[in-house]
Order: C-alpha cells, then structure tokens, then sequence
C-alpha cells in the first residue's frame, strides 16, 4: 500500500492508498480542500466539523445531480439508439421493396426486348 499526505484546511492528513493512485487521491484532496475554502470563506470560521460535513455535502449535492444528468444521457442514448434502428429496419425494407421492384421492372423490360426482336425469351 502506498501512502500520501494530502492537505485539507491547512491540515496534513497522511493516507494510505493503492499502489499508482497516490496523485489521484492528491487530486481528490486538493478538489475536496477547494470546497471546505469556498465554505470557510462564505461562512467563517464555523468549526472543523461543521466545515467538512457542509463541504461532503455540497460534494454529494454534485454527485447526484452528475447522476441524474448521467440517467438523462443513457435514456437519450436510449431513444437515440431505438430510432437508428428503426431507420435502419425501415431503409433495410425499403431497399428490398426497390430490389424487388428493379427484379420485376427488368423482367419486364427483357420480355419487351424480346418481342421486339422477335426471339423467344430465354431464362
């Protein structure tokens, strides 16, 4: 296990972490620090306690909301996904109806040809 010590409210806290995530949880501290700032500047000195609850959260405020937006995104995907294949179920027809209508139209056109000609029709 590694061990970082990152720095919350001008205190040092040493923690332990896994092996290659040591700047990630620095990350995570300095983004956590930026929060119990902005509340201490907003609010004065309230107590340490109080700081790091209100700071949690305003973390989990964020959170949910991201969550929410997240849910919002995999439901347009959703949709989104659902009409290309629609689209696609609906071109795959279409094409088949134009195949099928060129086979016919060709037929058509080959008898045509061959009565012109006066020769037989050969299959």
């Amino acid at each position: 296990m590694a061990q970082v010590t990152v720095t919350i409210d001008g205190k040092a806290y040493r923690m332990a972490c896994d092996e290659g995530q040591e700047e990630h949880l620095v990350s995570l501290a300095s983004r956590f620090d930026r929060y119990v700032m902005h509340l201490k500047d907003s609010f004065g000195e309230i107590g340490d306690q109080r700081l790091t609850v209100m700071a949690g959260i305003m973390v989990m405020d964020e959170l949910v909301e991201l969550q929410k937006r997240t849910k919002g995104f995999e439901t347009e995907i959703g949709t989104l996904r659902k009409t290309r294949d629609d689209a696609l179920t609906k071109a795959d027809k279409n094409d088949a109806a134009l195949t099928g209508a060129l086979a016919d139209f060709a037929e058509r056109i080959e008898i045509v040809a061959s009565r012109l000609s006066g020769r037989p029709r050969q299959v």
